[in-house]
């Protein structure tokens, strides 16, 4: 099974999370709803979930459980080493 890039979801659930809280502070603003329902949206499809709810707690379980990826330079000195 393919995972979801762990830096991709990161960034949609802080993408989530921000819009989230603009909807809440202006809840008229139609095209700030918009914005918010595209990024809950995209984040059902990543996760593979029916809901919004469903997706963020799947997003955050997965985040929790995923090993930290190395950074390129971390594996380039390992291997001159």
């Amino acid at each position: 099974m393919l995972l979801p890039d762990r830096h991709l979801v990161a960034d949609l659930l802080g993408r989530y999370r921000a819009w989230e809280r603009l909807v809440l502070a202006d809840p008229q603003d139609d095209a700030t709803r918009r914005r918010f329902e595209d990024v809950a949206y995209t984040l059902c499809v990543l996760m593979g979930q029916r809901t919004a709810r469903e997706a963020i707690l799947k997003a955050e379980s997965y985040l929790r459980h995923m090993r930290p990826v190395p950074l390129l330079a971390d594996a380039e000195r390992r291997e001159k080493a």
